[in-house]
């Protein structure tokens, strides 16, 4: 009898699935290896244009990338544009300024603004209506303070491991540089993350608030919110040798000189401007008020 035939490499079925993992793929794409940082993201991008990641996964791998070299100071929230809370202030007042910002966390100070001493969580406000013993003190949790070179990535660990959701950021001489925020942290890698105050965009463009100011969104048309003001946005601006701008948020950032940051202020026409929020480069939502009733209004600058 003879020997029976070795076993023949038998081709993949074209229609076969692919069952290499996502990093298997991905790791044989790549390989050997790029030299930098600049090369992996270059070879990321190739790889989504070789279908063997999407867009989405790209950003966020580029995101991770380009994190590691990234400190507190660069995505923090300035000194000036945080939003406090003056623990002397009276109950109501402080309700009505969680109310007006919209944040779910506030440093506290007592004194002076560089005094922080602790950390209020907007929900725990309830409690002292439903029990008159307790105190806006005894609310009060630890502040954790880190320093501008702080690296993103030993923040996010640190934000992790402490159960943190901000942290204040002080500079070299121990003054406060601002603040920083897990959410701020991880939008570094999937970009702007909508919370539980943000509007839905089938609610309408333009929304009246309780305290007179107006919620408007940055798609809105300049002649939509022109009309309802009383006001000529397009004639109004500085630059009258610029392009035409069909939208709220492409004007206010053309003024600006830059795509605006949450907590930025600008006044034109009248009006005063306010960036309640952003995604992908873009202001998504302007809180919006005449510069009369503004100026009476409880709002932080």
């Amino acid at each position: 009898m003879s020997d029976p035939l070795p076993p023949r490499a038998i081709a993949p079925h074209p229609e076969r699935e692919d069952k290499r993992g996502f990093l298997q793929k991905l790791a044989e794409f790549i390989h050997p290896g790029p030299d930098s940082a600049d090369e992996l993201i270059q070879s990321l991008a190739e790889a989504e244009d070789n279908h063997i990641i999407n867009a989405e996964s790209r950003l966020m791998l580029e995101g991770v990338i380009r994190m590691a070299d990234m400190t507190a100071g660069d995505v923090m929230v300035a000194a000036p544009r945080m939003d406090l809370l003056n623990i002397e202030d009276p109950f109501d007042q402080l309700m009505n300024h969680v109310i007006e910002t919209a944040h779910s966390r506030f440093p506290v100070f007592e004194g002076e603004t560089e005094n922080i001493i602790g950390i209020l969580l907007a929900k725990d406000l309830l409690k002292l209506q439903r029990s008159e013993e307790l105190t806006i003190r005894a609310l009060l949790r630890p502040a954790v303070f880190v320093p501008e070179s702080k690296g993103l990535n030993d923040l996010l660990r640190q934000f992790k491991n402490n159960r943190n959701h901000l942290a204040i950021v002080i500079d070299e001489f121990g003054r406060t540089a601002g603040l920083i925020t897990i959410e701020d942290v991880l939008e570094q890698i999937v970009g702007e993350i909508e919370d539980e105050f943000d509007i839905a965009d089938d609610q309408g463009d333009i929304l009246a608030m309780p305290d007179q100011s107006f919620r408007i969104s940055g798609d809105a048309s300049l002649g939509r919110v022109s009309e309802a003001f009383g006001v000529d946005l397009a004639s109004a601006r500085e630059d009258h040798d610029a392009p035409d701008f069909d939208t709220l948020g492409g004007l206010i950032s053309h003024e600006m000189g830059h795509v605006p940051r949450r907590g930025e202020k600008y006044v034109l026409a009248g009006l005063q401007f306010v960036v309640l929020h952003t995604r992908a480069g873009a202001v998504r939502w302007f809180k919006v008020s005449p510069l009369s009733i503004d100026k009476s209004s409880k709002m932080s600058t």
